[in-house]
This record gives structure tokens, sequence and C-alpha cells, in this order.
């Protein structure tokens, strides 16, 4: 059975203490790999790596640091097969999906930071005569890089990527629970003889490795995306420190449909924005309101659609849903419908597991569940599922709307459809939403603002946000 390793000061290592976790094939409900259960020790040698590689990796050109990150971009291209497989195998999702959007866009965040640090420009103001101010902007130091197990390498790379191209050096940490791309990673930049230290990658459990990197004085900021508990539980850590810190978190999404929407194309898009990634992506729309003048014909069409979505082994292609990332997420997720059940909710298609045939017979799947009758008060459209099932509720006016939007703890993305550019621009001012897409879904430029209100998250990432964060302004101030 394959052990993964760490990857540490440009060489992959075994865990000190020789101990391992089992990691598991969501799809077949079985262990196929075991990850380094890395302690305190580990920890020290990558975050000491990291702080002696980074003088040198600072004081690197941009142009320079451009190429590596270049590099690494061309390493995932060669080997993308390969990563979408292991991703695929690791996660539960889709091989189509895995192919076509998840290591793609690893590769592409690579590449734009790459590029947009040749393009990163500081501020300067003539203030009077014979006074001059510019902003430097300097990397911070060490950067704790923690991502989630739902995109594992899309987002493992997002954060790693602007943190190099700063010119910081990272220690991070994927999710225990898919841990495989990440060690792939390792490989490709041991491959390309990335310099040593420059990037660390220590797996383990969040509760123990996690929570090392965090508590260490040589972090010098924290870059986390996960579970808004989680996310807490760093806050109190970090923030007395008076250290910087990004935090995206989870979200409540709504999906508000309006009369007058282009029918087609918002129903195509809200089986994709519902289900996705068996609904374990953190933009998803997991409630669904629509203008009552097309609610039941929504609820027809809909219904009839998510009946025909295929369960199933994630190596067909004809599969759009995949299994679910782990046992324990797998059987919260179970719970949550009986939740819903015993809420007055009233399950139109779904509510149950999936048991497939074969090798996945004792895979970890979900029907896709949609639900109808609840109030917008109840634990099932208030609180986090993360998976395969959303409800759905009319409203009657554009106010109306807004409100239930905004009822929840949670303010990460919502998704408006209508075919009036008023009501678009009104609604979008109104959300209280990091992110608002009008008649699409998760369609992302790189350039632009990632990140949650509320108990969404804190700070933004993507494009100059994520480079503004990874590095330190100052004010120079000069009378000439």
């Amino acid at each position: 059975m394959k052990k993964i390793a760490n990857y540490i000061n440009g060489k992959l290592q075994v865990p000190s203490s020789g101990k391992y976790i089992d990691n598991y094939n969501p799809a077949k409900g079985e262990v196929y790999s075991l990850i380094p259960d890395s302690d305190q020790t580990d920890v020290d040698q990558a975050i000491a790596s990291a702080k002696s590689a980074f003088p040198a990796w600072a004081s690197l050109r941009n142009t320079d640091r451009s190429k590596w990150l270049e590099k690494i971009s061309q390493g995932i291209e060669a080997r993308l097969d390969e990563l979408a497989l292991a991703e695929s195998i690791d996660n539960g999702k889709p091989l189509w999906l895995a192919t076509s959007v998840d290591i793609p866009r690893a590769r592409d965040n690579f590449k734009f930071y790459a590029t947009a640090v040749m393009h990163y420009a500081s501020e300067s103001h003539h203030t009077a005569d014979g006074v001059i101010n510019y902003t430097l902007r300097k990397p911070v130091g060490v950067a704790a890089c923690i991502s989630p197990w739902n995109l594992p390498l899309y987002l493992f790379s997002w954060k790693i990527a602007p943190a190099l191209a700063a010119g910081n050096t990272v220690v991070a940490k994927p999710s225990e629970i898919t841990p495989m791309t990440a060690y792939l990673l390792s490989e490709i930049c041991e491959e390309i003889g990335l310099p040593a230290g420059v990037l660390n990658i220590v797996h383990g459990l969040g509760s123990s490795t996690g929570n090392s990197i965090i508590s260490s004085d040589d972090i010098d900021l924290v870059s986390f995306t996960g579970g808004t508990s989680t996310g807490a539980h760093i806050a109190s850590i970090v923030a007395p420190k008076f250290k910087k810190m990004s935090l995206e978190l989870g979200g409540k999404n709504p999906a508000i449909i309006f009369n007058d929407c282009d029918f087609d194309d918002m129903l195509k898009t809200t089986l994709n924005s519902s289900f996705a990634n068996q609904g374990q992506i953190c933009l998803c729309g997991s409630r669904i309101l629509v203008q009552r003048g097309i609610y039941d014909r929504f609820k027809e069409a809909f219904i009839t659609k998510v009946k025909k979505m295929k369960v199933g082994n994630p190596m067909e292609d004809d599969s759009r849903l995949g299994a679910i990332v782990s046992k324990p997420h797998y059987e919260k997720i179970l719970s949550y419908i009986e939740i819903a059940k015993s809420e007055g909710g009233k399950i139109l298609t779904g509510g149950e597991a999936v048991h497939l045939s074969g090798e996945n017979k004792n895979g970890w799947y979900i029907a896709p569940t949609v639900v109808e009758g609840l109030d917008q008060q109840c634990r099932t459209n208030q609180e986090e599922i993360f998976g395969p099932v959303v409800t759905i509720q009319p409203f009657d006016t554009e106010e109306e709307a807004i409100a239930l939007a905004n009822s929840t703890g949670y303010g990460l993305a919502a998704t408006v459809w209508t075919s009036n550019l008023h009501t678009a621009h009104r609604v979008s001012d109104k959300l209280k939403s990091g992110i608002v897409w009008v008649n699409c879904w998760l369609l992302r430029d790189l350039r632009t603002p990632f990140g949650g209100m509320k108990n969404s998250g804190v700070g933004r990432e993507g494009g100059w946000e994520a480079l503004n964060f990874f590095t330190e302004p100052k004010n120079v101030c000069i009378k000439f």
C-alpha cells in the first residue's frame, strides 16, 4: 500500500514518528493509501526550513520567482491525467469533473500568479511641493496555507501560488481526507528543483498538525479555507498574536429565481449549482428561492431533471454525482435529511443513500435531494449541510426575496436569475454576499476578489487582493 511522504526542505520525507493515517477511497469505502501522522518535530522542521529559505527567496526578482511558478504550472500540465485520476479516487468526484475543472484550474492558478506578479505595482503620491510618498510592498515571511478536502489541489494552489509569487515561503497542510494531489505536487516541486524550503507540505490531522502550524511564533500569516467553526478556532489562536489571516469559510447560498428569467438556461445552471461535486462546494446554491409565478413550473421541471441525474462510479463518464468524501460526512448529510423531515419538510426526490454494486458496493453515495415546505428559520435552511441537499421555497416580491436570501448567518455567494437589468442591479446591491452571480454560476475571473461576509469569512483572496494579503505595505515619505 502506497505511503505518502511529507515534503520538507526540498525533499520527500517519512514522518519522524513513523506513524500513518488511513486514507480512504470513498467510491469503494476502503483504505487505499497511508498518509503521515506528522507531529511537532515534522512541523518544526518544515517551519525552520521555510524560515531559512525566506531571505533568499524574498530577495529574488519577480521575474525569477515567476519562472519557478511557471515551471510548477508546466509540471501540473504534464501530469494532468495522473493528477485528475488521483483527485477522483481521493475525493469521490467524477473523473470528468477533476479532468475538466479541478486540475486545469490548479495549473492556471500557478500560471496566473506567475504572470500577475510581473504586473504588480505600488502607489506614489505627490503630497506637496518637495514631498512625495510612495508605498513599498514586501513579503511578510513564512505563510501557513491550510486547504480543505472538497477542491484539494484547486484550493491548495489558490493559496500557495500567490504566497510564493509575492516572495513568501510556505508551510502548507492539505486536508488529511484528500492528501494525494498535494503529495503529487511535492513530487513535481522535487522534479523541477524548486529551492529547498520555499514550499513545505506537511500531512496530518488538523487537530494536531494543523494546530501546531498555526500556533508557531515563526508563522507570520495564515490563509485558511474550511468550516466556520474551525475558522473561529484558528482566529482565537492567530488574532491575539496580531498576525495577518485570511479565512474563507462556509456558505448557505441562495439562488433567487424571478418570473422573467431565461427559464431553460436557469434550469440547466441551477441543476449544476445545486449538485456539482455532490453539493460539496462552498459556492453551491443550497436554498432555491423561486418567484411564485413560475414556482410550480420550476418545481416540476427541476424534479424531473434531478431524478435523471445518475449517481454512480466516479470513473464512469455518465455519472453526474460521485461518492461523498468520507463516511462521517456521509452520515452527517443523511442526518440532516432526517432533520429536514422532522422539521416538516417534504422530500420531493432523493432523501436516501444509494447503493451501487460490484467494487463500489461499500462506497458512500447519496441521491440528490430536494426538500419543500420548510420555513427559513429551520436548521435545514440555516446550517451548512455541504452535500447534495437543497430546499425550494416560493416568494412573491423582490423585497421578500432579499429578506429570505439575507436571513442566514452566512454571506458567501448568491445567484440571481432575471432578464431585468434594473432588478439585477438592485438585488445584487442589497444582498449581503461577497459574490453575486447574475444569470450564471461559478464563472470565476482570477482577477476578482473572492470571499464572504458574516460567518463566511474574513478577508479576500484572488487577484491583487491575494497579493496584497501576502505582502506588507510600507509608506516612505521623502522631502526633497
